[in-house]
């Protein structure tokens, strides 16, 4: 042992405490105090969420083993690596193409684009490994995942809790939101917000290789190294193909998301192509699961003992009692709606707990019933940008390392600013053309 291990720690320089000890303090003095018993405590360990995404940091381990991430990512580069805008481009709009189909946005994220997304960088030699996650890699990572909290408020199918909204707001106004509906009023501002998004990150949070004119040739040399695909990557290919088809038609069978992402795994364990042993070795798939369903249990007790109902119950006397007209009540109900989502960890907690008391606010402000049910159910995914746990695709995305978590919040905050500027400036005069008000 060394002299620097004997030394106490400087209380100026010591890291902080990891998510997933912070979790179990947390926990820990909930139970101490009497907040929370056990079964309380630890029951968001039965929920699907934390589990589905510990599943894909799996599923993304034989993607990156087996080396078909590598191939897939140098064929992207191949077509459209000549700078990392394009490539940056190409992974949000295919996960855009899929939001509709997949309404799992842990599973479609988290299960199918991070590992995507990570094969990529690491093949571009960005790895925070080896410190060089500003390479590309933090770049990519945030646009990427910012821009999926976009695609699941643009589709009723993109997100598992959008049918809730669509059912309270049937139950609070009389009227049932359609699938075309929904996703007509987010497509104008949905679309501006997936093609400027990367733009502003560029600018605000560059990546440090922005051209590599030589990249597409270097890429198709490699994928001539790599040759034909191995049976392994056969395999993988064919696992994942399974799992993203029962993600997408697996509920009409009673299959759900996290049954899928199993199917996949054990499809994976049996033949070999990854061990037992290294999804053990996943320190990032543990330790996400133990700080999001720690958050989740502690967040949904919230509501449990009253702080939520309380808030929503202010909100209602506060913005009465104001007498305010309906455009001005609308906006300032509709930004307590967004950044309220601090003390969540689940969307669908969010909604359940204050969808319908705030929309109710609403159209008892005068504001108009439809507009008002569609802005908070896009805005019921939106509002996930802000966190590192507020939303499916935020713990993997922000566990895969590359971005810390003082930026993670900072760019969070920032481009929450231009989400709701967006829908509801260009949103509303779109709206006002399709005749939702």
């Amino acid at each position: 042992m060394s002299d620097a291990d004997t030394l106490p720690r400087d209380p100026l320089t010591a890291q902080p405490l990891p998510l997933g000890a912070t979790a179990m303090i947390g926990l820990g003095v909930s139970m101490v105090t009497g907040l929370l018993p056990f079964s309380a405590a630890f029951s968001a360990f039965s929920s699907e969420i934390p589990w589905l995404i510990a599943l894909a940091f799996f599923l993304a381990r034989g993607f990156i083993k087996t080396g078909l991430g590598n191939r897939i990512a140098y064929y992207i580069v191949s077509l459209f690596g000549k700078s990392t805008l394009g490539l940056t481009y190409s992974l949000v709009f295919s996960e855009a193409l899929l939001a509709p189909a997949i309404p799992s946005l842990a599973a479609r994220a988290g299960g199918i684009f991070l590992p995507l997304t990570k094969a990529l960088c690491v093949a571009c030699g960005s790895e925070p490994e080896k410190g060089t996650e500003k390479k590309m890699g933090a770049y990519v990572m945030t646009t990427v995942f910012q821009t999926s909290t976009v695609t699941s408020g643009m589709f009723i199918t993109a997100m598992a809790a959008n049918p809730l909204s669509v059912n309270l707001a049937a139950a609070t106004i009389g009227e049932t939101i359609t699938w075309g509906q929904w996703a007509l009023a987010a497509s104008v501002p949905g679309l501006i917000c997936l093609i400027v998004v990367p733009l502003i990150l560029y600018v605000l949070y560059p990546p440090e290789v922005k051209d590599s004119p030589e990249a597409p040739l270097k890429a198709k040399e490699e994928l001539a190294k790599l040759g034909p695909m191995t049976g392994d990557e056969k395999i993988m290919a064919g696992a994942l193909s399974v799992t993203v088809a029962l993600w997408i038609f697996g509920s009409k069978f009673g299959i759900g998301s996290v049954a899928s992402a199993l199917v996949g795994l054990s499809t994976l364990l049996i033949t070999g192509v990854i061990t037992w042993k290294e999804c053990l070795a996943e320190g990032p798939a543990w330790d996400t699961l133990t700080w999001f369903a720690a958050l989740i249990a502690m967040a949904g007790y919230l509501n449990k003992y009253g702080l939520i109902p309380w808030f929503s119950s202010t909100v209602v006397k506060v913005v009465s009692a104001a007498g305010l007209a309906w455009q001005p009540a609308f906006l300032v109900v509709v930004l307590l709606y967004f950044y309220s989502h601090y003390m969540f960890a689940s969307g669908a907690a969010h909604i359940g707990a204050m969808y319908t008391a705030f929309l109710s606010v609403l159209v008892a402000c005068g504001a108009p019933p439809l507009m008002s049910a569609l802005v908070l159910g896009i805005f019921s995914n939106i509002m996930g940008c802000t966190t590192h746990y507020g939303i499916g695709s935020a713990p993997p995305f922000f566990g895969a390392g590359y971005v810390p978590l003082a930026t993670w919040w900072k760019i969070g905050f920032g481009l929450s600013v231009f989400y709701i500027a967006t829908f509801l400036g260009v949103g509303s005069v779109w709206w006002k053309v399709i005749g939702i008000y």
